[in-house]
């Protein structure tokens, strides 16, 4: 029986050196930074992740809109570590956590571990529709924006191929579905699209019958920032030809159809979903322990309630110890940066023996692009829009990126694209069976 379970955590093949293990499950922002904040540490760090790369989310929409390459926003985790001593990464995909066994149990193997730290990000939230789930267009991966890029060209194609008003019209409307950061900057970036780039190639269609909606169930955009703000942003897009839809919710998305909850109805074969989110789960984690979208109720130190060892961050914690966050602290990078770092220090007290620190949030101020010279940004009192804005969105995301060569070749991108009126990587790839 012992020969079994030594041969059962051995699968890994991640050796067992007598240094007290960290299992981190997600190379998100807050698993990458946690990682790289215990590189001092005596620990053994353990990085388990589906893919083999970091993802840049705020860019995600840029290589939607053709503006980006996928690689430029992608980081391995094996060049980012690659000199890294006392840690170990595998691809795997966790399936299961057992606090009490203290394992963590994945595709491809069993890991045996000292203390876990749970980042594995959200995914998007379909609020149990099928119908949306399987005919809109989610953003929350690479893959999936680039997948929205092959669609939108891929409509514009088809829509040369028909003599059909109403089938043409299908094929070019966009529908947005969610009023906050990432919806406002994708409605804007294909407006962009719209003007800069589809009017040029595609002078056999009458691109000014394309629409492009932006649907929100909330009275505003933004709701995460001030009301100026959200005017200001509002006042963006419908100058670049949106048409945005404020106060509805989309009840339904079949047969090219998207059904608001006023009855109305737009024709479109690309709906685009950007409203709401929902924390990925983990079979062994209490029920009882899930809050408001699957997040894990944590304590003030991001343990998970009931547990010493077990950590959650980022969009996956819900923290409500804060009192100037008695919901829960917003799902956006800073929190999951904030909280990794936090993490990281209290497992070197727990090495010293020294008290833990509680976790509180510093809102760094609130950014949003909405298209070339246009953003918004809330820091503190202050509330900026138009170009200064826009440049201070740029500063923040170019210096975010990790590698100088990365910084580089998105910073040659931008300023090609802004000097030319031109995004260059309008490519339809599918991979073939």
């Amino acid at each position: 029986q012992n020969l079994y379970q030594y041969q059962k955590f051995i699968d890994t093949h991640i050796p067992r050196t007598g240094q007290k293990r960290v299992v981190i499950v997600g190379g998100g922002f807050g698993g990458l930074k946690a990682t790289d904040e215990l590189r001092k540490t005596d620990y053994q760090v353990v990085l388990v992740d589906r893919n083999n790369y970091h993802e840049f989310p705020p860019l995600f929409y840029q290589v939607a809109s053709a503006g980006l390459e996928a690689g430029a926003i992608l980081f391995p985790f094996r060049k980012i570590f690659q000199k890294r001593k006392n840690f170990h990464f595998r691809m795997a995909e966790v399936h299961k956590v057992n606090p009490e066994e203290q394992t963590i149990e994945c595709s491809h193997g069993t890991f045996r571990n000292d203390n876990r730290r749970l980042a594995a990000g959200c995914k998007p939230n379909f609020f149990h529709n099928t119908n949306i789930e399987q005919n809109a267009l989610a953003m929350k991966s690479a893959a999936q924006a680039l997948n929205l890029r092959n669609k939108i060209l891929e409509n514009f194609e088809q829509a040369l191929l028909t003599s059909d008003p109403e089938r043409q019209q299908e094929y070019t409307n966009i529908v947005v579905v969610g009023g906050g950061a990432t919806g406002v900057e994708v409605a804007g970036a294909m407006a962009e699209m719209k003007r800069y780039v589809l009017r040029k190639d595609y002078p056999d269609l009458d691109i000014d019958r394309m629409r492009i909606f932006l649907i929100e169930g909330a009275d505003k955009l933004l709701n995460n920032m001030s009301a100026e703000s959200s005017e200001r942003a509002a006042g963006f897009l419908r100058k670049m030809g949106v048409t945005l839809l404020t106060g509805k919710l989309v009840t339904d998305y079949a047969d090219a159809t998207v059904k608001l909850n006023d009855l109305s109805a737009i024709r479109s074969r690309c709906v685009i979903w950007t409203s709401g989110i929902t924390a990925h789960t983990f079979e062994g984690i209490d029920p009882q322990l899930l809050d408001r979208g699957n997040r894990i109720a944590v304590d003030e130190f991001n343990r998970v309630k009931g547990y010493t060892d077990l950590f959650a961050i980022g969009d996956l914690a819900s923290l409500t110890n804060d009192p100037d966050y008695p919901k829960g602290h917003p799902q956006v990078a800073q929190t999951a940066l904030q909280q990794g770092r936090n993490v990281a220090r209290n497992l070197r007290h727990i090495e010293r023996g020294e008290p833990l620190r509680p976790f509180r949030y510093k809102n760094k101020g609130t950014l949003a692009t909405v298209g070339r010279n246009k953003a918004v940004a809330d820091i503190g009192k202050l509330k900026l829009h138009g170009f200064a804005a826009w440049i201070i969105w740029s500063f923040v995301h170019l210096m975010t990126i990790l590698g100088a060569q990365n910084k580089i070749i998105v910073f040659i991108n931008w300023t090609w694209n802004y000097l030319s009126y031109d995004q260059s990587l309008r490519l339809i790839l599918r991979p073939k069976k």
